[in-house]
Parts: C-alpha cells; sequence; structure tokens
C-alpha cells in the first residue's frame, strides 16, 4: 500500500461516541456497489461502546434479519459520514495502522531500495555493505537477495561470513543458496569452518586452533 503518512496525522471524532475514529486500511472494493473507495485508507470508529455500534445489532436484526451492526466511517479530508456494516466486533480491527510501525516500514523500503541502487557498482567498489543489507534482510525482493549472493561470492570477503552464520534465514531455499555462495567464498580463501566450534581455520588443518578439536 502507498500511503500518504501525513493523512495519518489527520484526527477525526466518531460524532455518536466522541472518541477518536481509526485509519484502516480500505477493503478491495465496495460492498455497496462493487466501486473503489477512492482512498487507500479509511477512519473507522472501533470504539465497541459506540452507540451507533451498540445499538445497530437490534436495528440491523429488526430490519433485515441479520446479527450485524454499524461502524461509523468518514473518507479522509472529507465529514462526510457513512455507515459500515459489520459482522462481529473484530471487524477492521487487524485492519488499523500502526503510524510508527509504517515509518518503520518505509524506512526499512528506502534501505532496500538504496542497496539495490547501489549493487552494480559494489564489486567495483569493494562495498558489501549494501550486499550484505539485501541478504540479511528478510523482508527484501528476493531477485534483489539473489543479485547480492552473486556479488558476494565477486567481493571474495570472507568477513562476510560470520554476520551470515549468525543470521536466522527465513527460507529454506535462499539460505541453501547462502551456504552455497559461503562455500566458494571459503574454498576461494583456502579455509574451513571447524564442525565443532565454527570458527574459521586453515583449509589443510587436523586440529582447531580455537577449540583445540581433532579434526
Amino acid at each position: 500500500m502507498v500511503l500518504n503518512i501525513q493523512v495519518l496525522d489527520e484526527v477525526k471524532i466518531c460524532p455518536h461516541c466522541k472518541q477518536k475514529m481509526s485509519c484502516c486500511e480500505a477493503p478491495p472494493f465496495h460492498i455497496g456497489d462493487g466501486l473503489g473507495w477512492g482512498s487507500d485508507v479509511l477512519f473507522i470508529c472501533l470504539n465497541d461502546s459506540c452507540t451507533l455500534f451498540l445499538n445497530g445489532w437490534d436495528q440491523i436484526e429488526a430490519q433485515y434479519g441479520h446479527h450485524a451492526s454499524y461502524r461509523y466511517m468518514e473518507l479522509p479530508g472529507s465529514s462526510e459520514g457513512n455507515l459500515m456494516m459489520v459482522a462481529n466486533s473484530d471487524a477492521f480491527k487487524a485492519c488499523a495502522i500502526d503510524k510508527d510501525v509504517l515509518l518503520s516500514q518505509n524506512e526499512r523500503y528506502q534501505k532496500e531500495k538504496e542497496a539495490v541502487e547501489a549493487l552494480p557498482s559494489c564489486v567495483e567498489k569493494g562495498n558489501d555493505q549494501p550486499v550484505m543489507f539485501l541478504i540479511l534482510d528478510e523482508a527484501a525482493d528476493l531477485a534483489s537477495r539473489d543479485a547480492a549472493l552473486e556479488c558476494l561470492i565477486k567481493l571474495n570477503n570472507i568477513s562476510c561470513v560470520d554476520p551470515i552464520r549468525n543470521h536466522r534465514f527465513r527460507d529454506p531455499a535462499f539460505e541453501h543458496r547462502v551456504n552455497l555462495a559461503v562455500a566458494q567464498i571459503l574454498k576461494a580463501n583456502f579455509v574451513k569452518e571447524c564442525p565443532f566450534c565454527f570458527e574459521l581455520i586453515k583449509a589443510q588443518a587436523k586440529k582447531c586452533m580455537h577449540c583445540k578439536e581433532n579434526l
């Protein structure tokens, strides 16, 4: 969802309960007529003690014979009120937007974008920062992470191995590709990982210089 952050600063008060309304992601379509809302977000009163919500159950039961109620809603930049029919008290609560979370997601996205833009020149410049950011960022685009892996192999920087080993990858398939890349880097630098303490040692070592275990 692409959203103008300033929309989240808009304050709307429900006329029925005088409580601050919540900014929520809009449903993908207008339930009433199948048309779009014209906005990515809606301001909805999620107060379960709101008189509109409390009285709505009996009103809809008497008028339509359905178990449902109403939530009060307004569009951003508009004071025109609308009623949203809901089937239970949890409706739209999971869609409420947390500004701090959204800002954090936006910051992460901007860093991902900068890292992707830096990839084409990172090998030439010997810059592994954008490469490591993409590899370790679980939310980054998978194609960009795979491109970063190719750069990692070309950079051949053994110092990248430790942060990779200390990261828990969510995608087993990507983790397998990471392990193959690390194996190439270790081989190119004539080192291996101790199977007991996982410290890097010479490829021909028979005893680990760190944990003293025989290999």
